[in-house]
């Protein structure tokens, strides 16, 4: 008897479960379980939608890749990744030039130029600067660098 209890109150648990992860709003198990079953159904959407513009994005950047950027927020100063799975000739004067204008010191950094490009670094504040930055008015810095500088090599081409 206690089993059949246990069983039921572990049902009654997963049904709620599955009413609160799909919004539902429904008191029933079966209009539970529709609500649950239209909920995937609107996620597959979702997903084939966002595939749709991974493939779109993904075959824009085939024919003009730009590098990908992160920064992130150190205790002093900033990492910078940059990274392009092709060579970017010129694009580390670029970089370089951007985190000038910025007042940013790279304290160190780790960049390779070969196949594809990498970058990697770490920069702080210059201390005479009077206001300080944060991580996304470097990412922009950054993101708008390389649009010169792919701006600069699609004239050139």
């Amino acid at each position: 008897m206690v089993s059949r209890e246990h069983k039921r109150a572990a049902l009654h648990e997963k049904l709620q479960l599955l009413r609160s992860i799909t919004n539902s709003h429904a008191v029933n198990k079966t209009t539970i379980i529709v609500d649950a079953s239209k909920y995937i159904e609107e996620l597959k959407q979702k997903v084939e939608r966002l595939n749709q513009g991974i493939s779109a994005a993904q075959t824009s950047n085939d024919q003009n890749p730009l590098p990908m950027v992160t920064v992130e927020t150190l205790e002093k100063g900033f990492l910078i990744n940059v990274f392009s799975e092709k060579s970017c000739p010129g694009l580390l004067v670029s970089l370089l030039e951007a985190f000038e204008e910025l007042g940013l010191n790279i304290l160190e950094a780790r960049v390779s130029c070969t196949d594809s490009f990498r970058l990697q670094a770490v920069g702080g504040e210059n201390e005479e600067q009077s206001e300080s930055i944060d991580a996304q008015v470097v990412k922009q810095a950054v993101l708008q660098a390389i649009k010169n500088w792919s701006e600069g090599t699609d004239q050139q081409e």
